[in-house]
């Protein structure tokens, strides 16, 4: 359980704060250009002393290009401390009726929709929340690419955030080559990788409950598998 997580190869590293520098001068006047104006931490930040939200969303589907986002949780945290009262959650009302299937997962129906707002009626709430915030999520190619779409719709240029992944952190430590395992490689679903730090299970696919379930995932890999002193460069894609 302790094993430590390779360190990355230096071209791997990205320094986010210079391309939110160029992103600046780039971006439509607006709330997404005041959002990289506000720059990103520098990348030699410890990971102990790195602004870290939580982030989840609940969403029409997987397809990012024509599914919508429908609820978004975000918690703030530190390697020691969640600060449950800086949470903050929002439903938005999608486009397109939901199908039968992503409602039997998320449990959200049209009758709890009905007055939420539109997405682009809250998006700039949601880039004041994360500005200068390192996001922890649990699998970056749903979170990010759904608000990536979403900020081109709304903005017409696209979102880009730093992101620490703790579905990728648990790949790393559990990967073991073929020939040192027996069956299958260990899940990575959310649930499962809480429970192999005896986390307290949670009823899934909330996205305020899933936020917080991410929070605490990375503290205990933290605690297992990382060095809160390491710079922050190390662990974010």
């Amino acid at each position: 359980m302790s094993k430590p997580l390779k360190d990355k190869a230096k071209e791997e590293m990205q320094d986010w704060q210079v391309m939110f520098a160029e992103w600046a001068n780039e971006a439509p006047e607006g709330p997404l250009k005041r959002f990289y104006q506000a720059g990103m931490i520098a990348p030699e930040t410890a990971l102990r002393d790195t602004p870290l939200l939580a982030l989840d969303l609940e969403t029409t589907g997987l397809d990012p290009s024509k599914d919508e986002i429908i609820s978004l949780g975000l918690i703030p945290l530190n390697h020691q401390i969640i600060r449950c009262q800086g949470a903050q959650y929002w439903m938005a009302k999608p486009e397109r009726s939901l199908n039968a299937e992503s409602v039997t997962i998320h449990e959200i129906t049209h009758s709890e929709l009905a007055e939420a707002p539109p997405l682009h009626a809250i998006l700039d709430d949601i880039l004041v929340a994360l500005t200068h915030q390192v996001v922890v999520v649990h699998c970056v190619a749903i979170e990010r690419q759904f608000l990536l779409e979403a900020a081109m719709k709304v903005y017409g240029y696209p979102l880009y955030f730093p992101v620490i992944d703790t579905m990728d952190i648990e790949r790393q430590v559990t990967f073991k080559p073929w020939w040192k395992r027996f069956g299958r490689q260990p899940s990575l679903r959310l649930d499962a990788c809480r429970q192999r730090y005896k986390l307290p299970r949670y009823k899934a696919h909330h996205a305020l409950t899933d936020a917080l379930s991410s929070a605490e995932l990375l503290q205990a890999q933290i605690a297992h598998h990382m060095d809160p002193n390491a710079a922050i460069s190390r662990y974010w894609v």
